[in-house]
């Protein structure tokens, strides 16, 4: 029986949609969940959970400010206010974005941010995605948008408030190495430096592996049968050294689901890095991970279904049910889930 993207929904109520984050970032609440077992508790005791020999891989790419606020500029045509949010780098100076108005822009119109930073319409798709060509690329594009930018916080969150100068620090995991994601993986957001020492203290041991988030992560499954939804591609890699230390690990904790595709990606191809559209959904088999922390997910979305797929369907919507009653706070700038 195939399985129904209508199976994975739940109800909840708009107040416990984070709009900010805790403070300080270990203050969040965390979900304990296993066999047997629920348990209300805090990030900053996740050391007292933690078992010797327990190996933490965190996702350490870094947010770059991909939220763009121009103007279209047209030969003939008056000047239209424009917001680009860029979520896939095709080239050093060439990204896909999204753009609003989209219907106000065609292939050739010129996009002007800020003061110095231009950017060209090549292409775009009958639903609006369009490609863009910038006047730079590299580190010198990287360097406009730390000035011209603002952190891409996910559309459940923009609808509720403007993005805020503070965002570009919330937003952003205090690990982060390589910069390329457009979203962040948010489990990591709740640590600090000092709950990462305390975790090493109660003898887990900390990896890296890298996964660039994309705004695809936000954008809905359009088909109803699971199996046939196809996920967008994302970079991941993971050094060899990182990679024999899963394979000897006691216990592989991934912290967000980006690091569990990253690490499942690897084991069911059999490569270190690439490009990844590994989507796990109930059924699924887990080659490394053998426990998960992460946010509480939108329903029906590819986020939820892997969280479904490592714990079960209806344990893990037990899970968020009971978060409901006890007014976890959801999503991106929310409270999180371990489960075991």
């Amino acid at each position: 029986m195939s399985l129904r993207l209508s199976d994975f929904d739940f109800a909840l109520p708009e107040r416990l949609i984070a709009r900010y984050p805790a403070r300080p970032r270990d203050a969040a609440r965390l979900l304990r969940v296993g066999p047997s077992l629920l348990e209300d508790r805090l990030i900053r005791e996740l050391p007292e959970i933690l078992r010797p020999g327990d190996l933490m891989v965190f996702n350490d790419t870094k947010v770059i400010p991909a939220q763009l606020a121009g103007r279209r500029i047209r030969a003939g045509a008056s000047e239209v206010a424009v917001e680009v949010t860029l979520h896939k780098r095709v080239a050093p100076d060439r990204w896909q974005a999204f753009a609003k108005p989209g219907r106000k822009l065609a292939v050739g119109d010129r996009l002007s941010f800020g003061a110095d930073l231009v950017a060209e319409v090549l292409a775009k798709a009958p639903e609006g995605d369009i490609l863009v060509e910038f006047d730079r690329g590299g580190a010198a594009l990287m360097a406009a948008l730390g000035r011209l930018g603002a952190p891409p916080l996910p559309p459940y969150i923009r609808k509720l408030r403007p993005v805020e100068a503070r965002d570009k620090e919330d937003y952003q995991t205090v690990y982060a190495g390589p910069e390329g994601a457009v979203a962040a993986p948010t489990a990591g957001l709740h640590f600090t430096p000092e709950t990462l020492s305390r975790c090493q203290s109660a003898g887990a041991a900390i990896a890296r592996v890298t996964l660039h988030v994309e705004l695809g992560t936000f954008q809905p499954l359009h088909n109803d049968t699971i199996e046939e939804n196809v996920l967008h591609s994302e970079r991941y890699s993971i050094t060899s050294e990182t990679w024999s230390r899963i394979e000897s690990a006691k216990r592989v904790l991934a912290v967000g689901t980006t690091s569990v595709r990253t690490i499942e990606s690897a084991a069911c191809a059999g490569k270190l890095s690439g490009d990844t559209q590994l989507f796990i959904y109930p059924g699924a088999k887990f080659h490394k991970v053998g426990a998960m922390l992460t946010n509480f997910h939108l329903p029906r979305t590819s986020l939820l279904i892997l969280v479904c797929a490592f714990s079960g369907k209806d344990f893990a919507l037990a899970a968020y049910r009971h978060a409901v009653e006890q007014r976890y706070r959801f999503f991106s700038y929310g409270d999180c889930v371990l489960i075991i």
